[in-house]
Parts: structure tokens; sequence; C-alpha cells
């Protein structure tokens, strides 16, 4: 039969006469084969990556090629051929993400013994891997493991299948109570995340179901639902769902929940629970720089609040100017969180304020050696006046020759050459990891040369000991920025301050929101800020650097005269000036104070990079850096009339 329909297939050609030789492909040059490679990689097409990677054997990242062919077909991959390049590629990056990622393939297939071989050989690990290794210690009759993967009911994030594997495990051997699973529950509610809280539901025992109309009607219309609450409330699922139904309304407005929570409905929650909520509607009106804040706080007093909760009480407290409440919200955090530079400074601060200055000074001296904002502020507390480290640990030659030899730096400049970023920066930081300092020196100057500016800035800041705070703050385009700056009539040192954390001085960056440049500008800023200064743009001159820095710096002149204070407009600059202004009190506030209560996580720690880096940059380019709190300054209350600050 087979043997048929392969001569009825040669007797149609035949019949068609004699076909053409067909035209040989077009050789493509070896950095287009190299991107269309990873094309191809991207769009899993196995037979085009295997002919492209013919053309390219001897090439500089002729392991990327054959990892791209091995990662493609891992499912069904020849074990043999992936240890042959684990083997091959030994202690490179490559080999890392290749034995991960056949780690988590042998854990979902369950071949323990392959999995442990290969997991204990990993230099870091993931949640998924550390599901699967637990799971690993359970088929080995470990019950030791079913301990530790307690802490996976403490998270709100997605379970891969390989922690859920492991979770419907945990259940069925009576390994977790029903405290864990609403603890759980609880966090994926307030993360908004309905669709996995209902599948953790799915873990309660019969008699402690939820009520599926209820929970539905908590996440589309919370006020109907506090307004007409259930009459029993005896069970504990009703109450987790008005739980959610106070967090769903909070998030949108905190007033109306406390409003209700003050009211009858609040009366008939068991007190720790109410306070429990208490907390929440004071974290979320923290968030909005509502006055009441500090007050729902105190309603939450006793209350087991996250470290996140705690945070933003503080803050709330910092606005208030409330010394105490500061220091009890610190108090009350994790170890770990404790440990912040931040936490320390404004412990030190509260103390201070409340007269203890021996105990002030001893929280400043944990911090003021340090490299950051409240390293900086915590010096100026103690006396300590700014000056950039010195001396500038200059690598020698040799050692820049030898660096630019090392096969991974290499292949991570290849990358950055051709574009892959990405690739490029992970490549880059997985070989410097333990190097020393006289290592990180050199290969911050190959990377200097290179152009690979945010590498060199990266891998100096790593040093220990051995410093070049000149590689620290590079300032390339010097003449560009300084020009520029004088025609706006902005400090140069803010600017590149802000250059430097907005690009790292990558001509081409360009970030998920698809702000492009150096000065990191979206596509409607950059058109709105040259008609503004008559410059004709294409879309191609964007990412010009004289071109970017003149939109970025004229934009920044424009921020600056709208909200009249360069914290203000360095956080304008990030969030979008309205936010900034929003951001503000009804009273004046100390510069330091604002940017610490900034609600966006990105802002609040682009606000406290740029000024730190203004700092350096101002002393680097000889001039008076003055201090820290000086530049940070007071910002000025917010006009009366008005609107407070959202979070949005």
């Amino acid at each position: 039969m087979i043997l048929r329909h392969f001569l009825t297939i040669a007797l149609a050609f035949a019949t068609l006469g004699p076909v053409p030789a067909a035209a040989a492909p077009k050789q493509l040059s070896p950095d287009d084969a190299l991107l269309a490679a990873y094309d191809a990689f991207r769009a899993g097409d196995a037979f085009k990556l295997a002919r492209l990677a013919a053309q390219l054997r001897g090439h500089v990242l002729e392991s990327y090629l054959d990892y791209w062919r091995l990662k493609i077909r891992i499912e069904d991959g020849a074990a043999e051929d992936i240890a042959a390049f684990l083997a091959g590629q030994s202690g490179n990056y490559l080999a890392e993400r290749l034995r991960i990622e056949w780690a988590k393939e042998l854990g979902r297939r369950a071949d323990w013994p392959a999995f442990d071989r290969e997991f204990v050989q990993l230099r870091e690990d993931d949640a998924e891997l550390r599901c699967h290794a637990w799971s690993s210690r359970l088929a080995r009759a470990d019950d030791g493991a079913y301990a530790e993967a307690r802490v996976l009911w403490h998270e709100s994030r997605e379970w891969s299948d390989g922690c859920a594997a492991l979770a419907d495990r945990m259940v069925a051997a009576g390994r977790v109570d029903t405290d864990q699973v609403w603890d759980r529950v609880q966090r994926l509610l307030e993360e908004g995340r309905l669709a996995a809280a209902k599948r953790a539901l799915g873990y309660l025992p019969r008699g402690s179901a939820h009520d599926e109309r209820l929970l539905q009607l908590a996440a589309t219309n919370p006020q109907r639902l506090l307004a007409h609450p259930p009459r029993d409330l005896g069970q504990r699922a009703t109450r987790e769902v008005l739980r959610f139904a106070f967090v769903r309304l909070a998030r949108t407005d905190p007033r109306p929940a406390a409003e209700v929570l003050k009211g009858p409905l609040g009366d008939r929650l068991p007190d720790a629970e109410r306070r429990g909520i208490w907390g929440r509607i004071g974290y979320e009106a923290a968030r909005r720089h509502i006055a009441e804040a500090v007050a729902w706080y105190r309603l939450a007093d006793g209350a087991a609040l996250s470290d996140e909760l705690l945070a933003w009480k503080a803050r709330a407290a910092l606005r208030a100017a409330d010394w105490q409440m500061v220091r009890d919200a610190i108090d009350r955090m994790s170890i770990t969180a404790r440990q912040d530079p931040a936490w320390s400074y404004w412990y030190g601060r509260a103390l201070g304020a409340q007269g203890i200055a021996d105990g002030a000074r001893a929280y400043y001296l944990r911090v003021s050696g340090q490299s950051n904002f409240y390293g900086l502020l915590a010096a100026e507390e103690l006396g300590q006046a700014f000056a950039v480290p010195e001396p500038f640990h200059v690598p020698r030659d040799e050692d820049v020759e030898r660096a630019g030899r090392h096969p991974g730096l290499a292949r991570a400049l290849e990358l950055f050459r051709l574009g892959l970023r990405t690739e490029a920066t992970r490549e880059w930081n997985f070989t410097i990891r333990g190097m020393d300092d006289q290592a990180l020196l050199a290969a911050a100057e190959v990377a200097r040369r290179a152009e690979a500016f945010d590498r060199a800035i990266n891998t100096a800041d790593r040093t220990q000991q051995q410093h070049n705070y000149r590689v620290r703050f590079l300032a390339p385009y010097r003449e560009v920025f300084a020009q520029q700056a004088k025609a706006f009539e902005l400090e140069e040192a803010w600017v590149l301050g802000l250059a430097r954390q907005e690009s790292r001085f990558i001509t081409n960056a360009r970030s998920s929101a698809g702000a492009r440049g150096l000065m990191q500008l979206m596509p409607a800023t950059a058109s709105w800020m040259a008609r503004r200064i008559g410059l004709a743009l294409t879309p191609a001159r964007v990412t010009d650097v004289g071109t970017n820095v003149a939109l970025g710096t004229g934009y920044l002149r424009h921020v600056l005269d709208s909200l009249g204070h360069p914290v203000l407009a360095s956080a304008g600059y990030n969030a979008g000036p309205g936010r900034a202004k929003r951001w503000r009190d009804a009273k004046p506030l100390e510069g330091a104070i604002y940017a610490e209560t900034i609600p966006f996580d990105e802002t609040r720690d682009y606000v406290k990079k740029v000024m730190f880096n203004t700092m350096h940059y101002a002393a680097l380019l000889g001039g008076q850096p003055g201090t820290l709190k000086q530049r940070m300054g007071t910002i000025g209350a917010r006009p009366s009339g008005e609107r407070a600050s959202e979070e949005s």
C-alpha cells in the first residue's frame, strides 16, 4: 500500500517533466543569521533554527545556538545530549539555565533520582524547583518536607503545576489545616486574584464551603454586600467574604469602608477580625495620603499586620509627625524588614525627635557607611560632610585585557552589540558573580570601552573595598548634557543623575511602556516637547543622543517650572506632574518624608536614587554638593481646595 502510494507520487512528478533546480537560499550575514536563529527559537521553529545554526559554527555565540536547540525540544530531548551540553558548558550561564529547565522537566516527569542529581548542582532555584525538591523528599519518605512546604500557604503568587500537585498531596495527607488555607485565600483575595482564591477555597473541608454568590457580589459590588450582609455570620467562610468586600471597597475608597466598619456590621465581627480589617483600611488610606489613616491604624492595634501594612503605618505616621507611632510600626516589623536602611534611619529620627539622642546615634551608625540615600542622610545626622570615596582604583592594562578575553564577558558584549539586551545582561551578571574587586573593576572597564555603560556602572557598583566612583557615576556624552543643561538653566549634576537612573546612558534603551533613549521619553512626550521647542522630529531621531537629551532636559525644565521643586520634578518626570502635585500634604512636608511616602514603589525608589546620584555628580563635576537634606528641602503645602492625593 505504502509502496503504491510512493509510486503514484513519482508518476505524477514524472508527468510534469524535469523540475528546475531550486534557487540556493540567500546567504545571510553572520549577524542576520544569528538574529534570525533567535527569532526561530522564540517561534519554536526547530527546523529553521537547525538550518541557521549550521551556518554559524565557530561563532562566539555558538553555545547559544546549541542551547536554543536543546531548549526547544526539552520535553522530548535526549538526556545524553543535555548531559553533553551541561558538561561542555560547565560553570557557564547557559549550563545553569539549561540545568534549571531540565530539572523542572524531570520534576514534571517525577523522575526524582535524576531530578536530585541536577538540583544539587544548581546555584540558584525558584519556587517551582523548591516544590519539586520537596516532592522528591516525600517520595523518599522524608516527611520533614511537609513542615518546610507549609510556607506555600503563606504566598499570594500563582502556583506552578508542581506546587499545586504538592499542595494536593499535603491536603490528602492531612498536613494542612483550615487556618493555613484561609491564610492563602485571604492573601489571594487581597491581591485581587479571584480565580486563584476560588481554587484555594477548594481545599477547605465540606463544612467550610463558601457561598459562591456572596463571593461574586463581594468582587463586583462590595458596597451592596456590606449594606445588606448575611444575617448569620457564624461561619468563617461568610466572614471571610465580608472581609474581602471591605478590602475591595477600601481599595476604591477607604472612607465608606471605614463608615461601615464603625457601624452595626463591625460590632457583629469578632474583635481580632475587625482589627485586621481596620489595618487594611488604614493601609489603603495611607497610600492615598488620607489624614484619617493614622486613626484607622490605631483601631487596628493588636492585629497581626504584614510588613507591607506596617511600612505604610510608619509612612502615615511620618506625614502626621507621630514619632511614637513610627517607632511602634517599625518595632512590629519582621527582623528582615527592620534591617532596611529606611527603617533604621527613620527609627533614629523618631528617637531623636523624642529626645533620645544616644539611641538615635546608634541607629544612624547602623547605616551611615552604606552607599545609598539613607546612608547619606544618616551620615549627615552624625555631622559627617559628604565626599566621594577615594582613591579611584583604576585596573591595570593587563587585568583589562584578561577580562576582555573572558568567554562569558565576550558573549555578553556580542549579545549587547546585536541588541539582545536581556540575554546579554543575564550572561554578564552571571559571569561576574564571585569576582573580587580587582576583577570587577577590570570587567567594568571592558564594558565602558564597549559603551555598555549600564554594565560598567552596575559592575563597578558591586565592589566592596576598592572602588572607582568615576565609573560608578559615569558621565558619557558629557558635552551634550552640559550644553543642554545650560540651555535650559538646569543643574547638570541633576540632569546626569536623572539620566543615570533612567537609562544608565544606553542610547537605544527602551522600557516596557515604550519610553526611549537616554532620557526615556514616551513618544507623546517627545512629540509634544519637539513642537514646543521647534524641533523637527522623526521616530528614528528620538534615540539620537543630541535630540533625546534636548527633549529630555526641555521636558524636565517644563516639569520643574510647573512644580517648583527638584524633588517634586523628579517624581513628576517619572510618574507624571499631576501625581507629584497630589502627593503633597496640606502642610509643608520635609522632602525626605515626601519621598518616603510616594505611593508608587518604582517612583519612591526613583526619586531617592536620582537625588543620591545628583550628590555624587555634583561632587565629581567639581561643584559644591552641599547636603542631601538641603537638596531634599521642604515641599510646600498643597493649596487649599486642590484635590488630595489618590494612589493613581
